[in-house]
């Protein structure tokens, strides 16, 4: 093994959940603000997730008083508290940008349960 990978595997999680593109997430990231840490939750579908080691990364968007917000966050980083699955969603594709163009009812992901 490379010593690059074996710096990389140090720092790998392995708590993290299996979800995947259509999932409703909640992640709880550390804010630090001065002297104080609070967790903030951030609570979204996720439009994609890119696997790697330490160079992963996924997308979570959420719509907030009618405007769409969008957050990348890093998979394996230390300010990640921790990532909850909220339901899984049924969806076709890898990459689910086209929620970005919808709009109310039609922006609706089924989920696995409805099955």
């Amino acid at each position: 093994m490379h010593i690059i990978q074996k710096i990389e595997n140090e720092h790998l999680r392995a708590d993290l959940p299996k979800f995947r593109a259509g999932d409703t997430v909640k992640v709880h990231t550390r804010i630090i603000e001065g002297e104080k840490e609070r967790i903030q939750v951030f609570q979204g579908v996720v439009l994609r997730v890119k696997k790697g080691t330490t160079d992963g990364s996924f997308i979570v968007r959420k719509v907030s008083d009618g405007i769409g917000v969008e957050r990348i966050f890093p998979l394996h980083a230390p300010s990640i508290d921790r990532i909850e699955v909220v339901s899984e969603g049924v969806v076709r594709q890898s990459r689910i940008f086209y929620l970005r163009r919808l709009k109310g009812k039609a922006a609706r992901i089924k989920t696995k349960n409805a099955w």
